[in-house]
């Protein structure tokens, strides 16, 4: 399996090419309208969505001069189709995610969570996506209800210590320090404890078991890199 550089991409405004105009395509637009691409799409029949996603739409075959000037390309038609992507995309240094078509695809879309400012991804590098899936759930369970409030003090502790001149090697233990007086304090009113007992019960029974874990698992990590 080869090894992957997970990477977050500032698509805004930027040209992506979306080769494929169906069901799973369409989930894709979504995803890249999210984020403010300016989405370029090619295929020969359209799904209803995409007339009334206002995106520029070419009703043809891929040609691969489609791809000039673009940042990114998403093949979600048929493997001939998505090869003729990879080839032009190669040529023109273009990344492509190829929709479970691994072989076509140098770059793969991954399962996300969103919440608060805080943007967690997960990939099978195309291999497993239901296991994608599965994990995003997981993760999802078992992120703190108060995780803006966490990423509000992380913000106000950085502002302080670019302020102050910490160095970086510092700063990790005193956000912890940090968050840690910020959970003990609203403990009892921001956990939610049935969302994570009704979806994994097995795993714990109080989301309290799973910060506790996190918060020991960063101090044991801490630990270690000062060895």
């Amino acid at each position: 399996m080869i090894n992957l550089l997970p990477l977050f991409m500032n698509l805004n405004g930027r040209r992506v090419v979306l080769v494929g105009a169906g069901p799973v395509a369409a989930a894709k637009l979504t995803q890249l309208l999210a984020v403010r691409a300016d989405v370029f799409v090619v295929a020969p029949e359209v799904h209803p969505d995409f007339e009334r996603a206002g995106v520029a739409i070419a009703r043809r075959e891929f040609e691969a001069s489609d791809l000039d000037g673009a940042w990114l390309a998403i093949a979600a038609a048929p493997p001939p189709v998505n090869r003729a992507v990879a080839v032009a995309a190669e040529a023109r240094r273009v990344f492509v995610n190829a929709v479970d078509d691994p072989s076509n695809a140098t770059a793969f879309l991954s399962g996300v969570v969103r919440r608060d400012g805080v943007t967690l991804a997960i990939s099978t590098g195309g291999d497993a996506p239901g296991l994608t899936a599965l994990v995003r759930e997981a993760l999802d369970a078992v992120l703190p209800r108060d995780l803006g409030a966490w990423m509000r003090e992380a913000r106000r502790q950085r502002s302080a210590w670019r302020r102050h001149q910490v160095p970086m090697a510092a700063r990790r233990p005193l956000l912890l320090d940090a968050l840690n007086r910020l959970y003990e304090k609203g403990r009892p009113q921001n956990l939610n404890r049935e969302r994570l007992s009704d979806t994994a019960p097995d795993v714990a029974q109080d989301s309290t078991v799973a910060m506790d874990v996190a918060l020991d698992l960063s101090v044991v990590t801490e630990k270690e890199e000062a060895r």
